[in-house]
């Protein structure tokens, strides 16, 4: 009679202390806050990110660049869109002069000799002009890639973040993230600053 009444008071324990833990396993967690509480920032020590897209879109000094790059782009494809219908109508001028036997043999040769040079020179023009204006991108992505990095060399020295990645629409190297860790705004910010206090020199 004591035996068993020994091994129920254990069973009870053992289903007391069974309950006891399930309720504080199946406890409710609250939910990890992934959108940024007013005034909260990314501390010291903190892996941030920056979305490259929407940083250069406003970015003044990209912006500017570009701008000058794209009109000179543009200025470059326009005169060899000219010369080339000049080229065009010349050589439609000698095909209607050759129909027409307007040309000598030795003139008609060397109005033809004269057309394939110009269309030599225009083709060595334009892939000239294309590794040109290749290189001028390659330096003015450089440009802006150095301002950047070297702004944010000096943006970590006070933040001392341990790690600042970028990420962007093709490579995504942040898929998902707490918009407290996104700094793409207030680097933003501080570049147009910077480079409107260097611009203004």
């Amino acid at each position: 009679m004591k035996k068993t009444s020994l091994i129920l008071a254990c069973l009870a324990l053992l289903v007391s202390v069974a309950t006891l833990i399930f309720t504080l396993l199946s406890r409710e967690k609250k939910p990890v806050e992934t959108e940024p509480i007013d005034g909260q920032t990314a501390v010291a020590g903190d892996i941030v990110y920056i979305q490259i897209d929407s940083l250069l879109m406003n970015y003044d000094m990209y912006n500017d660049l570009m701008s000058a790059f794209q009109s000179k782009y543009q200025a470059s494809q326009d005169e060899l869109q000219k010369k080339s219908r000049q080229l065009e109508n010349d050589a439609k001028s000698f095909e209607n002069q050759i129909n027409k036997g307007l040309l000598t043999r030795s003139a008609a040769e060397q109005q033809q000799q004269n057309l394939l040079k110009r269309q030599e020179n225009l083709q060595n023009e334009a892939n000239n002009k294309q590794l040109e204006l290749q290189e001028e991108q390659f330096v003015l992505n450089n440009q802006v890639y150095d301002a950047v990095k070297t702004f944010l060399e000096k943006y970590n020295q006070e933040h001392q973040f341990a790690l600042i990645l970028t990420t962007n629409t093709s490579t995504n190297t942040v898929i998902e993230g707490s918009k407290i860790l996104d700094i793409t705004e207030e680097v933003t910010r501080g570049l147009n600053e910077e480079y409107i206090r260097n611009r203004n020199k």
